[in-house]
């Protein structure tokens, strides 16, 4: 299932550590940063909840937000990128690795 994660986490220095552990968090899943706060990649739909999970624990309800969108095959391919983008191969796992 293809999944966008966007956060937008307060900037205290509370705020800090958890922008940083909810980006490594992310990053353990396999999602790939295409912006500062925006990630996007393809896990398995029953992954999903133990991010919701995670995410609940570990923010601010009160000063911080967590977007989940789930996209299904059809939709992703459909997306329009103007300018520079992410590669969509990389994220769907077509391509296996990147050698810069």
């Amino acid at each position: 299932m293809n999944i966008w994660v966007i956060y937008d986490i307060a900037s205290t220095k509370a705020g800090d550590k958890r922008r940083r552990k909810i980006i490594k968090e992310i990053e353990s899943f396999g999602l790939y940063r295409v912006q500062k706060s925006v990630f996007l990649g393809n896990i398995e739909k029953n992954r999903i909840d133990e991010l919701v999970l995670f995410s609940e624990e570990l923010i601010d309800k009160k000063t911080d937000s967590v977007y989940l969108f789930q996209m299904c095959k059809e939709d992703f391919e459909s997306v329009k990128i103007i300018g520079q983008g992410f590669d969509k191969d990389l994220v769907t796992g077509k391509t296996q690795s990147v050698i810069f």
